[in-house]
């Protein structure tokens, strides 16, 4: 994941250099990276203002049934 991540901000740096120190595998890696982008775009904040409500709900709304995939925003 090295060459794709040269100019991220140091939070996402961050997260990459513990991802890849844990050895995560590049698609466990991109997962994560892809559900943490996700839930930011969701709550409208920087990932690295968000708290643990702000997870929590963000964990609530993905509990949410969808009635199709199309209705579901993602």
């Amino acid at each position: 994941m090295a060459n794709a991540t040269s100019a991220v901000s140091p939070p996402r740096r961050r997260m990459i250099d513990e991802m890849t120190l844990r050895n995560l595998s590049p698609a466990t890696q991109r997962s994560y990276l892809y559900a943490v982008a996700k839930c930011s775009r969701y709550l409208e904040r920087s990932p690295d203002q968000l708290g643990l409500e702000d997870v929590r709900a963000f964990q609530v709304y993905l509990d949410v049934p969808c009635a199709g995939f199309i209705f579901c925003g993602i």
